[in-house]
């Protein structure tokens, strides 16, 4: 660790410049000598150092989106050139290039940090061996090595033996106890923080490799820095738990206010959207317009959390317009104008016998009594038997297109049984075949 260390001192002198000058500040008000001056000098170098890394935050945010979102992309790559490794590297660079993503922007946060991590380790290693640097002169030295957190030197660490500690004026026990509580205490945090982001901020709509790796990084980080902060000084572990504390929060805020597309928290946060709108009758404020603009011109495209909330919208009567605004819904407007007519109802389906029954029925209802009266007279008289002679009277029913019944031939006596003398049936026959017997 001093070997890596020693690659960053030309930063050392910065950062114990910026640790005395809070020292001064809070020296003035727990007195220059306590663990708080020199504890809460620490804390506000780190919370100085991660405001000016909130771009770099900001662009890890966006890396790790669209490396999720090119997650199907690159499987399918790697499949169809799995033979051919150049191949592939070509492809996935040209990919890369296409969409703007920096595989290396998501660690850019954590690089960045790094030197004043090991400068910091540099400071208080030289602390605790009694050496000046940077701008820690003699007297800042030995308030230094006088500052106890909860009773051990910011200097001591979790291996140090019996007889170092007692040199800086604490107890074995009394080191190993606080140093064991923040080692705890900092993998519990960068647990708790990868698995909010696991459970809360990625798409469950897209299985990946890339989930299944981010899932074990999320129980082997923990334990990677659990072995690695046995070797570091209290005035490190309160520098690396302070840093994990606002990872966690201002990735917790992100989350909340700018959830992954596809996740729970992006369900969450347009439940509340939603709710906000349907009590208020508007979308307040700049960025949640600029998120249902953003909605609204996926057209097909949403996912089934944006596609709920837009349901939501048409049941509480709105409507989302491409500007990001909402506006009340024709249906319900008109309905609380009152003088909207009722809508449409689309007759139901009758079946074939219906239909025939209510066709067979109309005639009927149209008629008057004296017409049907009249139609069932005529009814009758048509079914009175006819002579038997009467050759034009068939003739003219047939001229007609009548057909003649089978009851009403054997009535008046044209049945082949009981035939008259004609021997024929009524009508034109066809001639017979010159071949046929006579």
């Amino acid at each position: 660790m001093d070997t890596i260390a020693s690659l960053f001192s030309f930063i050392t002198t910065p950062v114990s410049w910026v640790i005395v000058q809070f020292h001064s500040m809070y020296g003035a008000i727990f007195g220059p000598d306590t663990g708080w001056a020199w504890g809460l000098s620490i804390v506000s170098l780190v919370v100085l150092i991660r405001i000016c890394l909130i771009p770099l935050f900001v662009k890890q945010i966006k890396s790790t989106r669209n490396m999720q979102a090119l997650q199907p992309k690159m499987k399918a790559i790697q499949e169809r050139y799995k033979s051919d490794k150049q191949r592939q590297s070509e492809e996935m660079m040209k990919l890369y290039k296409e969409t703007g993503t920096n595989p290396l922007s998501s660690c850019l946060p954590i690089l960045a940090q790094s030197p004043f991590f090991f400068a910091l380790y540099r400071v208080l290693s030289s602390i605790a061996n009694g050496q000046t640097i940077g701008v820690i002169n003699e007297d800042l030295l030995a308030s230094a090595r006088q500052a106890h957190i909860f009773g051990a030197p910011l200097a001591a660490k979790f291996t140090d033996s019996a007889e170092k500690v007692a040199s800086l004026g604490a107890s074995l026990t009394d080191v190993r106890v606080v140093t064991a509580i923040m080692i705890v205490m900092m993998s519990a945090s960068q647990f708790f923080t990868q698995r909010q982001l696991m459970m809360k901020n990625v798409d469950l709509s897209v299985k990946t490799p890339y989930m299944q790796q981010q899932k074990m990084l999320m129980y082997i980080f923990p334990l990677i820095f659990a072995g690695m902060g046995i070797n570091f000084p209290v005035g490190v572990l309160v520098y690396w738990l302070t840093t994990n504390v606002w990872t966690m929060g201002q990735q917790m805020y992100v989350i909340n206010q700018n959830p992954t597309p596809g996740s729970k928290a992006q369900d969450a946060y347009l439940q509340r959207l939603l709710k906000s709108v349907t009590h208020s009758g508007e979308v307040k404020g700049r960025r949640r317009k600029n998120i249902v603009k953003v909605i609204v011109a996926k057209g097909s495209d949403r996912n089934e959390n944006e596609r709920r909330f837009f349901v939501g919208l048409s049941k509480a009567g709105f409507a989302a317009q491409a500007d990001g605004t909402v506006i009340k819904g024709d249906t319900i407007a008109a309905e609380a104008e009152g003088g909207a007519a009722a809508k449409r109802q689309q007759p139901k389906r009758q079946t074939k016998a219906q239909r025939q029954s209510s066709g067979a029925q109309q005639p009927v209802a149209k008629d008057s009594e004296g017409d049907s009266e009249q139609a069932a007279d005529e009814a009758t008289t048509s079914l009175e038997k006819k002579p038997q002679g009467s050759a034009t009277t068939e003739a003219k029913g047939e001229a007609q297109g009548d057909k003649p019944q089978r009851g009403s031939r054997a009535s008046s006596g044209g049945s082949r049984q009981g035939k008259s003398g004609q021997g024929q049936r009524k009508g034109q026959q066809r001639p017979k075949h010159p071949s046929s017997k006579k």
